[in-house]
């Protein structure tokens, strides 16, 4: 790679990272003014140009704004610009100016290829023809570890797929658009490589999750009502109360108006019962009863949803009986997928996994292979709080016991997780 940019007459091609360069001094022919802050570019219709190299000075004095046109020479030791006075340069970017260091590096990319999110850890920049373009952005763990100066582990990893180049041409990054509202400052620019309405609503979902509560709104409220109200079913409850309590009432009537009833009322279920109601005013009348007939349905107590058709066995109950006796056992039972544990009370002492059965030895007891933390609802617990449990532990059943951990029943996953599509 060629590390040096001179300015001559005669085409001169020349390729360099921000990073090799932000930080670099500056000079005034041989007269030091500061180091390279950041670089302005001005996107165009093929790939954006710098047209400005911001210096930052020392203390009390103002930045320059330096036009590409008055920068001499640029290598990863110094750069050189000729001013005519350094006073006339002084100033800060416009809000509307792009900065590739603050408005570009460290940013999400969302790479509609294998559906992740990436991040710019540098930008890749081309001379051609005395114009400084912008090519590429480079997401790679190469440039990470550069990043980070750690040189030494990049030596030690050679030429490893973990140092595999990452870039993304430029020609595939769509800045969202400036009128969009929330984008302003450092979240300005982040950068899609597909428009939106191609990103499937739980992939979607995914990437809302991760972004701040700025850009996710902004990008939320560029979604068409299908799109978002199918999205919004796909977020985890804690951005989805975040996102309804950021848009408009009416809004959020409008995405709840497209959902069918169950899923509706999962939604309002997380909301706080004065900002559900607000909402319910709005929606279709026709819809409303069914809905609140299900949100009544997430407040039942569990305990009217469990079945006492288990498997209970006293702790020293031994593996070769289970083996031996299993189909007896498991006869007309709901759950059979987990053996619980009992002294003569029916106390809850543990919990086995069929699968531990399996894989114990034959003369083990149950007692000596059962899980004593046992996670467990009590009978006052509604449906929505067992629904929240399954999803937190991908249980596939969870006993229900009272203040005594006696054992009352047992909620199957599948008839939490289904029971509100019967609701209708």
């Amino acid at each position: 790679m060629n590390t040096t940019i001179e300015r001559k007459p005669e085409l001169v091609e020349a390729v360099y990272f921000l990073s090799d360069i932000i930080g670099t001094k500056v000079f005034d022919h041989d007269r030091k003014i500061g180091k390279l802050r950041d670089i302005a570019i001005r996107e165009n219709e093929k790939l954006p140009t710098v047209t400005h190299f911001i210096i930052h000075r020392p203390f009390g004095h103002k930045p320059l704004m330096v036009p590409w046109e008055r920068v001499s020479l640029v290598t990863p030791r110094e750069i050189i610009v000729d001013l005519e006075s350094v006073e006339q340069y002084e100033g800060e970017p416009a809000e509307s100016q792009v900065l590739l260091n603050d408005h570009i590096l460290d940013k999400k990319v969302l790479d509609m290829d294998d559906n992740e999110i990436d991040v710019v850890y540098d930008v890749k920049l081309v001379l051609c023809n005395k114009i400084l373009y912008v090519t590429d952005v480079d997401f790679s763990r190469y440039a990470l570890l550069k990043r980070l100066g750690l040189k030494p582990l990049m030596k030690l990893l050679g030429k490893s797929d973990l140092l595999k180049k990452e870039t993304l041409s430029w020609s595939y990054v769509q800045t969202l658009p400036e009128d969009i509202g929330m984008f302003k400052g450092n979240v300005k620019l982040n950068v899609l490589k597909a428009k939106l309405p191609e990103i499937h609503p739980v992939d979607l979902a995914d990437i809302l999750e991760e972004l701040n509560e700025e850009q996710r709104l902004a990008i939320f409220n560029e979604l068409e009502t299908e799109h978002a109200s199918d999205t919004l079913e796909e977020i985890e409850p804690r951005v989805q109360r975040e996102l309804i309590a950021s848009i408009k009432k009416e809004r959020a009537a409008e995405l709840i108006n497209d959902m069918t009833p169950a899923q509706a009322a999962d939604i309002l279920a997380i909301l706080p019962a004065e900002e559900a109601d607000e909402i319910l005013k709005l929606i279709n009348k026709e819809n409303v009863q069914k809905i609140q007939y299900m949100l009544d349905k997430h407040e039942e107590n569990i305990i009217n949803f469990s079945t006492s058709h288990f498997i209970k066995l006293p702790p020293h109950t031994q593996v070769s009986q289970v083996l031996l006796q299993f189909r007896e056992i498991a006869r007309d039972k709901d759950t059979i997928m987990y053996l619980y544990i009992v002294d003569e009370k029916d106390t809850l002492l543990g919990v086995v996994d069929l699968r531990e059965v399996l894989q114990a030895k034959v003369d083990a007891k149950l007692g000596e292979i059962m899980t004593t933390n046992v996670i467990s609802l009590n009978p006052g617990n509604t449906l929505l709080e067992a629904s929240e449990m399954f999803s937190r532990y991908s249980f596939r059943a969870i006993p229900v016991t009272d203040e005594h951990d006696v054992i009352l029943g047992v909620i199957p996953y599948r008839d939490i997780m289904n029971l509100k599509h019967r609701f209708v």
